[in-house]
């Protein structure tokens, strides 16, 4: 079956992680917060705060604002977004893949729906992407299998017609077994490459 719908993953593939480990532990670094001490009390909120149950000001009060800081919750954000930065080399070749005409691209992520909506803007995926399938918004995690079969219900994507990108394994294995083809991203010229394999290429 010829491929209809593209779902890329955001962070790890479209531009850098959002909130991951090293990102905390940077953040840590530069505020003077204890990296363990970071890493327990953020383990507490994420779930909440990527499936859209709590914002990311209250997931701050839970994490980081639990007692009074030197630092403001404005210049904490602003640095948790300065570390978002965008993959000019996948966004190319996925915005080549919209000019086609021939797929219909989407994207399939867990995120807090604040940095989210921020990754959106700064990465420019308003013009590339028809849809965004974000955790924040449908309310599940990957890699439970209930966001790709939300996902592929609401995009009225037949399965053996789409391709996952993530650059995960974890996040590939439930995509396949509902019948979705995945990619492991490594980097962009290997996805190229690994598109082209299945006949999957965009507009010059």
């Amino acid at each position: 079956m010829n491929v209809t719908h593209i779902f890329f993953d955001i962070g790890g593939v479209l531009g850098t992680n959002g909130w991951d480990r090293g990102e905390r532990a940077s953040a840590a670094e530069r505020f003077g917060l204890e990296a363990d001490e970071l890493e327990e009390m953020h383990s507490e909120a994420k779930s909440m705060l990527e499936m859209g149950h709590i914002t990311l000001d209250e997931y701050l009060h839970t994490a980081v604002f639990y007692r009074p800081r030197s630092f403001t919750l404005e210049d904490f954000k602003a640095y948790m977004f300065s570390l978002s930065t965008p993959n000019p080399a996948t966004i190319r070749l996925a915005r080549g893949l919209a000019r086609s005409g021939r797929y219909r691209l989407m994207t399939l992520n867990n995120e807090s729906a604040e940095l989210n909506q921020y990754r959106i803007e700064r990465f420019g995926l308003r013009d590339i992407f028809a849809a965004f399938f974000s955790s924040c918004w449908l309310g599940v995690l990957k890699p439970a299998r209930r966001i790709y079969e939300v996902a592929l219900a609401m995009a009225q994507a037949d399965p053996a017609g789409t391709v996952f990108i993530d650059d995960r394994p974890r996040n590939l294995e439930p995509a396949a077994a509902l019948g979705m083809r995945t990619i492991h991203f490594i980097d962009p010229d290997r996805l190229a490459a690994e598109l082209a394999s299945i006949g999957v290429g965009g507009a010059d």
